[in-house]
């Protein structure tokens, strides 16, 4: 196949070429991406028979960023790639969560999406266009799919919104969201935002669904270039639509019937659900059973959903019993262990937070190396989800990639709201010990007790809100759902968490199940989010109405200063030895940084006196000296007509022997000084030109009575140049006569 290549425009004039038929053609779909110097390589590869047994999608999304990419080695020993970054996880997950619905419901062969960054510029980011690359790679193959989807960032930028920033432009931005869709439904969104409103935040979705429309119908025609839009033929499930309609008739009116009790007890609850399923097995034939069971049990899933929704939108009744704006009873308690610098429980329902606050130094800060990315991150947010929390029999083993998912999301939430000028590094735990709801909506609010319980001055309180959403493929009916359940997210249209504080949204996370979603439900799921969130506020600030007025005693105390560039290096010493020696001498953590101010010292300690001692330490090394100030100074060696005295830090002065007293001393010996001494002396002048200090001892001790200063000879008396005769007897030093003819 011919290389076959479509151009898409983007408002502001920069374009994006999608070009397929080149690379990596064994591929089922693969498709190369440009835009500007940042060049993506997505592959889609399918199985054409499902496992046995399977009856779900097995997609895994994999997105990688090469460091030649960038031009740059990777860290370590080994130099190259290893497991995925953080960052990377998450623009994988981006893509996966809107890609998912999207494949039929009925298809589960294995299917692997690779995105590879292959080149960038450090300009565009590439994330953005992951999603994008991913759907043009299955939209030219012949894998079913109920696409094209892309992805796009959009960020307000000076009031404006802008697809896709460039990085310069996102560090102006108040508002950041991805967000993908089809060309009629948006199918996920995910960002951060300053305190925005509802509407603003709806019409940062118009309009990055606006660009997304153009994106899928240049898949749409690059697929038809390609002549894809015919896809392969599959048969992945096997079906008896008699047994389904059997398990319809006898279990449903039971499992509604369960499903209307509202019963807030979700052990009970499962429990029935399984039993039904259970009796209606043990019902069959034996010689059939076994043959049977799989396909009951899928049967009885779709028998058990519908009666749950229906209960749900024809009597407004809700798994456990709750209405559609209720949310579930919430206790939390601050400083509950004694030995983290602050910490908080959080319970809502049967899903609870316990988190924990621990402040640091600059030394405590996470180092950056990723292939666009490279600095330091003062804040952090780890969220642990153990199996135990949802009664599970399994190990618990690494994080995984929705851990790294939900504590993203959080730490979105929190970030914008601790103080701008908090000198601490800081890091959130959450772990959660149960879970049937929105944890990550947990650990925003136990984050905020616990950062409270620090004495962490937040500019204001943050809480989190998970909405569901159920609607009928039948009727315009529909249901929106605060406060969700695990079961009502399992089972619903839309999984909706929305964090903010009383004055606006910080962060928003949303995946949508079912098309057709419109933006008068996504208003309304968003006001009465908003309902929730400051119900939940409200109990926050009953708990701790504001932040510690002091940090615990174990909390390690900070002190910053800005000292000028140029004494950066004084302070650092050859080698480091000066600040070490401050360390170790003062028992206080001290760590230097340039910045355009200057060089920004932090200074901590577990105690006043160390940071003091530092402090002082650190003040006389930067202190300019004054003419005219009296210092104390050691003498560091001693001359035949003075001795050089350090009075400040790394700053030496000549005390000349005329200086040392009003006695007019014949030698140095005289004057009693030795190395090591401390000696208190007056500067009494600093020379302009070469910057050399002149010290005395005598200008603070009483001038004698009648003490009359020696008179040098005058200058006429004594002639410059006139020296006597010349060693040679050849008449006046200066008198040599005529010049002689000049060299060549």
């Amino acid at each position: 196949m011919n290389p076959i290549k479509k151009t898409i425009a983007l408002p502001d004039g920069r374009t994006i070429t999608i070009e397929t038929g080149k690379l990596a053609k064994q591929a089922d779909g693969a498709v190369e991406l440009r835009m500007g110097n940042t060049m993506l390589l997505a592959t889609v590869v399918s199985a054409k028979e499902a496992g046995e047994g399977v009856d779900f999608m097995p997609l895994q999304v994999e997105y990688k960023e090469k460091f030649s990419a960038a031009g740059r080695f990777p860290g370590g020993f080994l130099k190259r790639e290893g497991r995925a970054s953080d960052y990377e996880i998450l623009t994988a997950r981006l893509v996966d969560r809107v890609l998912r619905p999207l494949f039929p419901d009925n298809y589960h062969a294995d299917t692997f999406v690779n995105i590879t960054l292959y080149s960038a510029d450090g300009v565009d980011a590439p994330d953005c266009l992951a999603g994008l690359a991913a759907s043009a790679a299955i939209a030219v193959s012949d894998i079913p799919f109920n696409g094209p989807i892309s992805e796009v960032r959009v960020a307000r930028v000076d009031g404006e919104f802008v697809i896709n920033p460039t990085f310069e432009q996102l560090k102006n931005a108040d508002m950041e969201l991805m967000v993908g869709a089809t060309y009629d439904n948006i199918m996920m969104v995910e960002g951060e935002m300053q305190e925005a409103s509802e509407a603003e935040l709806l019409a940062a979705l118009r309009a990055a669904h606006e660009a997304i429309k153009i994106q899928c119908q240049a898949q749409i025609e690059l697929a038809e270039a390609v002549g894809s839009t015919v896809k392969r033929e599959y048969c992945h499930e096997v079906n008896d639509e008699d047994l389904r309609a059997d398990v319809k008739a006898k279990c449903y009116d039971r499992a509604y019937a369960i499903a209307k009790a509202g019963c807030a007890d979700k052990h009970w609850r499962q429990d029935s659900f399984d039993a039904i399923c259970a009796e209606y097995i043990e019902s069959l034939p034996e010689e059939e059973r076994d043959e049977k069971t799989p396909l009951v049990k899928r049967y009885y899933h779709d028998v058990e959903k519908e009666a749950v929704r229906r209960c749900i939108l024809d009597e407004g009744i809700r798994l456990d019993g709750r209405k559609t704006t209720e949310i579930r009873p919430i206790w939390c308690e601050v400083d509950y262990l004694p030995g983290p610098h602050g910490s908080a429980v959080f319970t809502r329902g049967e899903t609870q937070s316990l988190s924990t606050v621990t402040l640091g130094t600059k030394l405590d800060e996470k180092i950056l190396d990723e292939v666009l990315n490279q600095g330091r991150e003062r804040f952090l947010l780890h969220y642990n989800f153990p199996p135990f929390s949802t009664g599970e029999a399994k190990p618990t083993r690494g994080v995984g990639r929705r851990e790294i998912g939900h504590g993203n999301l959080a730490h979105r939430a929190l970030k914008g709201m601790l103080p701008d000028d908090f000198p601490y590094v800081c890091r959130v735990v959450s772990d959660i010990l149960e879970s049937n709801g929105s944890s990550s909506m947990a650990t925003v609010c136990a984050g905020t007790l616990a950062l409270l319980d620090a004495g962490v001055k937040m500019k204001k309180p943050v809480s989190g809100i998970a909405m569901g959403l159920i609607t009928d493929t039948e009727s315009p009916k529909y249901a929106i759902l605060s406060d969700i359940l695990g079961d009502e997210d399992h089972l619903g249209d839309m999984d909706f968490k929305v964090t903010g504080t009383r004055d606006g949204i910080t962060a928003t996370q949303m995946d949508i199940k079912c098309d057709g979603l419109s933006y008068e439900i996504l208003e309304k799921a968003l006001l009465q989010a908003r309902e929730g969130r400051l119900h939940i506020l409200n109990i926050i600030e009953n708990t701790i109405p504001a932040p510690r007025e002091d940090y615990k005693p174990h909390v390690p105390r900070i002190v910053t200063m800005i000292i000028p560039k140029e004494l950066i290096g004084a302070v650092i010493g050859p080698g480091g030895k000066v600040i070490q020696g401050i360390q170790e001498e003062s028992g206080a953590v001290v760590s230097i940084d340039e910045i355009d101010e200057g060089g920004y010292i932090e200074v901590a300690g577990t105690n006043k006196e160390s940071i003091d001692k530092a402090l002082a330490m650190i003040n006389a090394i930067v202190e300019l000296p004054e003419e005219g100030k009296v210092y104390q100074g050691t003498v560091r060696s001693i001359l035949d007509f003075g001795a050089f005295v350090e009075f400040m830090p790394h700053r030496d002065g000549l005390l000349h022997i005329s200086e040392i007293s009003w006695e007019r001393l014949e030698d140095m010996e005289a004057s009693g000084l030795k190395e090591g001494d401390k000696v208190d002396v007056k500067l009494i002048e600093i020379d302009k030109k070469t910057g050399k200090y002149r010290l005395s001892m005598r200008a603070l001790l009483p001038k004698p009575e009648g003490y009359v200063e020696p008179q040098r000879a005058p200058r006429a008396d004594r002639p410059r140049n006139d020296r006597g005769p010349r060693r040679d007897g050849n008449g006046p030093r200066n008198n040599r006569g005529p010049r002689g003819p000049k060299k060549d």
